[in-house]
């Protein structure tokens, strides 16, 4: 049967200082709960709310680099639910249907495996609190209520249900927050700024909506669950029930949270208290003027331009911090393709290795050129700049001082070299046997010097003392 899945990702504007309709501080993380609160994102009577101007001009921009059509007039919407975590027992939302317009419609993201997966509408909000509970959802006697949260100003993007897998799902989902931590409106690092719901049907059947997914890893298990379940019912003659159900993540299960709603459940009514909002061309324009480059486009532009390996370029277009610090590089005279190499290979492992963040201060574009010009300039070998790489991620040290204090310029004297291919010569006779049959053996002679030269050797120059040595063993 066809798997059908459409995403609803909800993303924190998390470059805000306020939140979506009133003046408190939208940065409430990691603050004493229901500190951030104030008459109007409590819903207090007699308050009115009043639309956060950059909350526009990010919701344009996003969908701008979603490919989606700006809407010239956009409404807001009462969406009716009661659950504790709406303190106004409505979400102030937008709506499309009726007289119902969101700040936009359509729109695609291409994923780097060749699918399009298209957008059905974009469109603005505000966030509800957060609730904690004791246990899991459906065995928990208490529930704590956090409404710092609420009224946190929103992007909610819709899919058409055109991801046929689990993986595609995550592929898109990690492309969105590409697009979005590049333009600067949401910070996907951020615990809970993107949140994702998930509608997923086999063949014909039942839709069924999975809520609280909390990460990308996460959305792919919970859609592997929920098709493996759909499948099982299937198969057992049982009717897939139209719901909404939850992902546990700790027991790694869906279950069962209520019978799906429909829009007419909701009672969508217009918001009375916030007027429609014209948004001119001019103004999306100039807003569309302000786009930085984006992931897709970087890429081309380091394969085209530079000659950038795809995969390499693909990596370091996925982050802002990642790109910024690699066209440092090539500002500084680097060579592209040798510093993409290294950033994309050696320095991510380190940074994995050491836990260290990007715009960690010991991490320098200055750094990694110099490193590079002490192996161009045949100073250092490839496998000492990897030691001098290291060090100087741990200690904040320059490449050249490290080189220095450690005495590990590479030792490319063909005297000096010559005696020991000599030494490993006489200590290695059977390697030196098997060498006139298989490189293997000359791989690992070669070894041998770099080991008594603590991998300072010149490898070139090693390689061809040794094969000549070779040679007139031979001929002896």
């Amino acid at each position: 049967m066809d798997v059908k899945i459409g995403l609803e990702i909800h993303c924190q504007l998390t470059n805000l200082r306020t939140k979506l309709f009133c003046g408190c501080s939208s940065d409430y993380r990691g603050d004493e709960p229901n500190t951030h609160i104030c008459p109007i994102c409590m819903g207090m009577p007699g308050t009115l709310p009043l639309l956060n101007e950059k909350a526009l001009e990010d919701g344009v921009a996003v969908a701008l680099a979603l490919n989606s059509e700006i809407q010239p007039r956009m409404t807001f919407y009462r969406k009716n639910y009661f659950y504790p975590d709406m303190p106004k027992n409505f979400q102030i939302s937008q709506f499309d249907g009726g007289d119902g317009v969101p700040i936009a419609k359509g729109g695609f993201v291409e994923l780097d495996v060749g699918r399009r997966i298209r957008i059905r509408r974009i469109q603005i909000e505000e966030d509800p609190a957060k609730l904690v509970y004791f246990g899991t959802i459906d065995t928990a006697e208490e529930v704590l209520i956090d409404y710092n949260r609420a009224g946190i100003a929103l992007v909610e993007i819709v899919t058409e249900p055109d991801i046929k897998t689990p993986r595609e799902a995550r592929l898109f989902l990690q492309k969105l927050r590409d697009i979005l931590e590049f333009l600067g409106v949401s910070d996907g690092s951020l615990e809970g700024s993107m949140r994702c719901d998930a509608n997923i049907s086999l063949g014909e059947g039942t839709r069924v909506e999975i809520k609280n997914i909390s990460s990308f890893k996460e959305v792919e298990r919970a859609l592997r669950f929920e098709i493996t379940r759909q499948r099982r019912l299937s198969a057992e003659g049982i009717t897939v029930q139209r719901e909404t159900r939850h992902w546990d993540e700790a027991r790694r299960i869906t279950v069962s949270l209520r019978v799906k709603e429909t829009e007419e459940d909701y009672r969508y009514f217009p918001e009375p208290d916030i007027m429609p909002v014209e948004i001119p061309k001019h103004y999306v324009e100039r807003v569309r003027e302000a786009l930085p480059e984006l992931p897709q486009r970087k890429k081309d532009r380091y394969v085209e331009d530079w000659n950038v390996p795809v995969q390499n370029a693909l990596i370091l277009s996925r982050s802002p911090r990642l790109s910024q610090l690699f066209e440092r590089c090539v500002g500084l005279g680097a060579d592209p393709v040798e510093a993409s190499n290294w950033i994309v290979g050696d320095l991510l492992s380190y940074l994995r290795e050491l836990k260290l963040p990007l715009d960690d201060p010991k991490v320098k574009a200055e750094h990694l050129v110099e490193m590079l010009k002490l192996i161009e300039e045949g100073l250092i070998s490839g496998k000492i700049a990897k030691e001098v790489l290291l060090e100087s991620l741990k200690t904040g040290k320059s490449p050249e001082k490290i080189v220095e204090e450690r005495g590990l310029t590479k030792i490319d004297d063909e005297a000096i070299l010559e005696r020991l291919v000599e030494e490993v010569f006489r200590e290695n006779r059977k390697a030196v046997l098997d060498a006139s049959l298989n490189d293997e053996a000359v791989n690992y002679l070669i070894g041998q010097v770099m080991r008594k030269t603590a991998g300072k050797a010149d490898p070139v120059l090693t390689s061809k003392l040794i094969r000549v040595k070779l040679s007139q063993v031979k001929v002896g």
